[in-house]
């Protein structure tokens, strides 16, 4: 039985990892893709986008979203994705026909007329989801559940406190938590175990027109670590399809919007502050072993 499934996204080399392995997988129905100012600006998002579709001959809308965050000044990953937020292979002509500023109404036209409902799966900042919900706050009840990368309980990549898709927009972020829908918070304590390994990364080089894409990219992705490369958007899908892999506990998420902790995911991990209450299923430990051959079995089914 397949997901039905909307990825807000802002690729980025991770983000396209995780586009790659939604558009082809047999389990999920992508029904859309929106984009935000992320890793990149999102007119930059937005291309690398169609990018990807185009690149799949993939039968996907997208929609060019949120340009900057509700209030926090906007700063971009460049430093980490390239300037165009995907070097490293060569898709071809450029994208023309950018879709700008409707991801808001494309994303609740999509979920309000779905047969079923739809998984969210932010993958950048949530902005978009933000605006969504303060304009159509009818759409929560059509959500089955949102899949988000980021967040940590412990160490940021932003900050010492700080995740950076929470850390780009955390008052979004807040919206978001405080919304009443199920969340899955994916973050930095299992994404930065999920490296893929020099070994995998060898094996992706040799996978077809896919992999060679997905290579050239990692290749210019400059957070490596030792052991191999993080990625972190690839494990909203993996989640979604492999959940067993991910150990996860119950808590109430709280984001600091403000002060020098800016964008930290605060857990309630006593239960002593919400009467009891959760909002969110937080996946704390992942088996690496089994990401790095889960992943490996996605490109290979990649049709390119």
């Amino acid at each position: 039985m397949t997901t039905k499934i909307i990825m807000d996204t802002d690729p980025g080399i991770d983000d396209a990892a995780a586009i790659s392995v939604a558009i082809n997988h047999p389990d999920i129905d992508l029904e859309l893709i929106s984009t935000v100012a992320g890793n990149v600006t999102v007119d930059k998002t937005t291309k690398n986008a169609l990018k990807l579709v185009n690149f799949f001959k993939a039968d996907v809308p997208v929609a060019g979203g949120a340009e900057q965050p509700l209030i926090k000044p906007f700063e971009n990953a460049a430093r980490v994705h390239g300037e165009s937020g995907m070097r490293g292979y060569d898709f071809g002509a450029e994208p023309t026909d950018i879709p700008q500023n409707n991801a808001v109404e494309k994303l609740y036209e999509m979920i309000m007329k779905s047969s079923e409902p739809i998984t969210l799966v932010p993958t950048g900042s949530y902005t978009n989801i933000a605006l969504l919900f303060k304009e159509h706050p009818d759409v929560k009840r059509h959500i089955q559940q949102i899949v988000a990368m980021g967040g940590a309980l412990g160490m940021g990549n932003m900050t010492s406190a700080a995740e950076f898709n929470i850390f780009t927009d955390p008052d979004a972020a807040e919206i978001m938590y405080k919304s009443g829908v199920p969340i899955v918070m994916v973050g930095l304590d299992v994404t930065m175990k999920a490296l893929l390994t020099p070994d995998t990364l060898a094996t992706i080089k040799t996978l077809g027109r896919s992999g060679e894409m997905l290579a050239g990219l990692f290749s210019h992705y400059y957070e490596g670590h030792e052991g191999g490369i993080p990625m972190h958007d690839v494990n909203t899908l993996a989640y979604l399809l492999n959940p067993t892999m991910y150990q996860t506990e119950d808590y109430w998420i709280d984001v600091v919007t403000e002060g020098p902790a800016i964008g930290e995911t605060v857990a309630d991990i006593r239960g002593a502050y919400h009467d009891g209450k959760i909002n969110a299923k937080v996946c704390v430990d992942i088996d690496t072993k089994a990401f790095n051959t889960w992943f490996i079995e996605q490109v290979k089914q990649m049709q390119a």
